[in-house]
């Protein structure tokens, strides 16, 4: 029988390879929508589907570029919940500027679930709050998706 939590981690260590190498596929194929996320801001983004997510991507990371990022990395990773289905992991991330430097850490909790088979994240809570946060979503007000 499988591991949720083990399950769960190597589901959100692939986002994070797609995330530091910009691979759009390898992190979609990570989420289960829609995808919510409460930012640092308090705001709650719904992206309703993979093409939601894609038309921001651009714009996300030529404003991680601009703010001279190189990568994220997971300083901590804890399951703090889970079942056979769902897994909530707390975490906390460091942004890494092109000169090696720690310039943003942040910490933020996850729930991944299994869903069709395969583990990926259905919701993030996060305290990050920088330039890359205004990007491309749709609210739970808006009514138009």
């Amino acid at each position: 029988m499988s591991d949720p939590v083990i399950e769960a981690i190597e589901s959100y260590n692939r986002w994070l390879k797609g995330f530091n190498t910009r691979d759009r596929v390898a992190m979609v194929d990570e989420l289960h929508f829609p995808h919510l996320r409460l930012s640092g801001t308090n705001q709650i983004q719904v992206w309703n589907t993979p093409e939601d997510i894609n038309a921001a991507f651009d714009e996300q990371t030529c404003k991680l570029k601009k703010e001279g990022w190189v990568r994220t990395d997971s300083d901590f990773i804890e399951a703090i919940q889970s079942g056979p289905d769902k897994v909530h992991l707390t975490m906390v991330q460091s942004r890494i500027h092109r000169d090696g430097r720690e310039y943003n850490q942040f910490q933020t909790l996850w729930m991944f679930i299994r869903d069709g088979g395969r583990w990926g994240v259905k919701f993030r809570s996060s305290f990050l709050v920088n330039a890359t946060e205004k990007t491309n979503f749709s609210s739970l007000s808006d009514t138009s998706t």
